[in-house]
């Protein structure tokens, strides 16, 4: 498969979803949200634009992260936490602060354009799986090489948005391949789907999770305070 047609599948996957988010029904089951900070796990986190920010996600996932940690352990490897449970006005933030960059590469688009470059990959509040407690972005730090680990798009925690984003786009080295699916093993593992357009992120018990494993309810909507 080329780039190109990858590229396409992707997109229309992503669509697909998209359509089938108001259909899925959601079941919540107020499990509570836990600070993976407090956790005691071997873990690094990305600074937050938000301050405290408390790395927050629901019961079952803090046990599932803890399990990868400790994997990883065994390889020399830490899982780098980028982000979890967002407010709606965290997500918001960061949806302005990426409309503020794309405007200063693209100054001449109108506003209504910029944001829906921007939705692509940062979802209006509304729309976020990361309001739910179920989205974990993730990256992995290499202890014996002292650097976060070459995922084909970064540039140490600095990521690229673009197509390379897409989990298992072609053009990419047998080493940036190998390490993306590291990653994405670890939380396969624990039940989690990965997003088609992110290979970073992971889904568990939303409504995008219900979706790609076919289940008819979701467990995880969203907590808004």
């Amino acid at each position: 498969m080329t780039a190109k047609e990858y590229c396409e599948l992707v997109e229309r996957l992503d669509r697909f979803q998209k359509q089938l988010i108001p259909t899925i029904i959601i079941k919540e089951d107020n499990s509570p949200l836990i600070s993976l900070k407090e956790s005691g796990f071997n873990l690094m986190f990305e600074p937050s634009v938000v301050k405290d920010y408390k790395y927050l996600v629901r019961e079952t996932i803090f046990e599932k992260i803890g399990r990868i940690s400790k994997i990883l352990d065994k390889e020399d490897k830490v899982l780098i936490i980028r982000s979890v449970w967002r407010s709606f006005a965290h997500q918001k933030l960061l949806r302005d602060l990426r409309v503020k960059i794309v405007q200063k590469e693209h100054p001449k688009k109108p506003l209504e354009e910029i944001e829906t470059i921007v939705s692509y990959f940062t979802a209006p509040e509304e729309e976020s799986m990361h309001s739910t407690g179920g989205a974990v972005d993730a990256l992995i730090y290499d202890l014996k090489k002292d650097a976060v680990m070459d995922f084909g798009n970064n540039d140490g925690l600095h990521l690229e948005l673009n197509k390379t984003c897409y989990p298992f786009y072609p053009d990419i080295t047998p080493q940036v391949r190998k390490n993306r699916e590291l990653l994405i093993s670890l939380f396969d593992k624990e039940d989690f789907v990965v997003d088609p357009k992110e290979y970073w992120h992971f889904d568990y018990e939303n409504v995008i999770w219900a979706i790609e494993k076919g289940r008819k309810y979701a467990k995880y909507g969203i907590i808004k305070k």
